[in-house]
């Protein structure tokens, strides 16, 4: 069986505010940490049948970059679903909804 591991270093500041975020992975080609200034985790206990959630970002995240972090969040999340259910009716709300985000946010598409 194949393994792989994911780490993620977090420095914190003297108030336990995430300075810096690096990420890397035994399965990458690069195998240099990547730093990131914003990350969300989520895993499924399927004991307690609930989530357990790590939502971190850097002080210096700039709001228009969270706010396209979530954008692209909820899209790819949307994708994931697609794969995992095939519920194409509820995918196709969501990535409405996303459609609807983008615009109340204001966030146009990057070239």
């Amino acid at each position: 069986m194949k393994k792989a591991e994911i780490k993620l270093t977090i420095e914190l500041d003297d108030n336990n505010v995430p300075e810096n975020i690096t990420w890397e992975s035994t399965d990458a080609e690069n195998k240099e940490a990547l730093a990131v200034k914003s990350m969300m985790l989520a895993l499924w206990d399927h004991n307690y049948k609930n989530s357990l959630r790590i939502d971190l970002w850097t002080k210096d995240m700039p709001v228009d970059e969270m706010k396209r972090f979530f954008y692209e969040t909820l899209q790819t999340m949307a994708d994931s679903f697609l794969r995992a259910t095939g519920e194409t009716n509820i995918v196709e709300d969501l990535r409405d909804y996303c459609a609807h985000f983008a615009e109340k946010m204001e966030i146009t598409e990057t070239k």
